[in-house]
């Protein structure tokens, strides 16, 4: 009886667990880009997505999500419960990548490389065309062609883009 227990105990708090599964749904298939030089800077080399994106010929949708960040667990669980209606839209014409930081990483302990070029984070949403060039939002999107040139500039932060017919607006990159 108390092994009983004890298992049933271990099984909910395994379901609890993968229930705060933290990042984008797998049904979207995101490649996680793994950063480097922490603690004192994360940088994300984009290099590989690029080349990947050039090889396939298709589209890169970038999210920066934050590990403790409740607007990026919304938007994550948005991605999730309209799955079987948006993934083959990304699937279609996306490669999805994913960059995962932490609140306490401010802008300028963010860097992007690609090649042998690396931008803080200001320098990097610049080089994008980023008119807003602003304070570091989570969650952030950014959609980029195959060259990785900015395909449309996409709202950040809590609220944007929650609904499906805005998600699909925004894969179809209507302004």
């Amino acid at each position: 009886m108390l092994v009983r227990r004890l298992v049933v105990t271990l099984l909910l708090g395994v379901a609890a667990f993968a229930a705060q599964a933290i990042g984008l749904p797998a049904r979207y298939s995101p490649t996680l880009i793994q950063p480097s030089g922490a603690p004192q800077r994360l940088e994300f080399d984009l290099s590989a997505a690029l080349q990947r994106a050039q090889r396939e010929n298709k589209r890169i949708y970038l999210y920066l999500g934050a590990s403790d960040c409740p607007f990026c667990r919304k938007y994550e669980a948005f991605l999730e419960k309209n799955a079987a209606e948006l993934a083959p839209h990304f699937a279609r014409e996306w490669i999805v990548f994913e960059m995962r930081s932490s609140l306490s990483y401010q802008a300028d302990r963010l860097w992007f490389r690609i090649g042998d070029k690396s931008l803080p984070y200001a320098d990097f949403m610049r080089a994008l065309g980023d008119e807003r060039v602003r304070q570091l939002v989570y969650p952030s999107v950014w959609l980029l062609d195959p060259s990785g040139k900015p395909l449309m500039q996409m709202p950040a932060g809590t609220g944007t883009f929650e609904t499906v017919p805005e998600q699909l607006e925004i894969l179809r990159l209507e302004q």
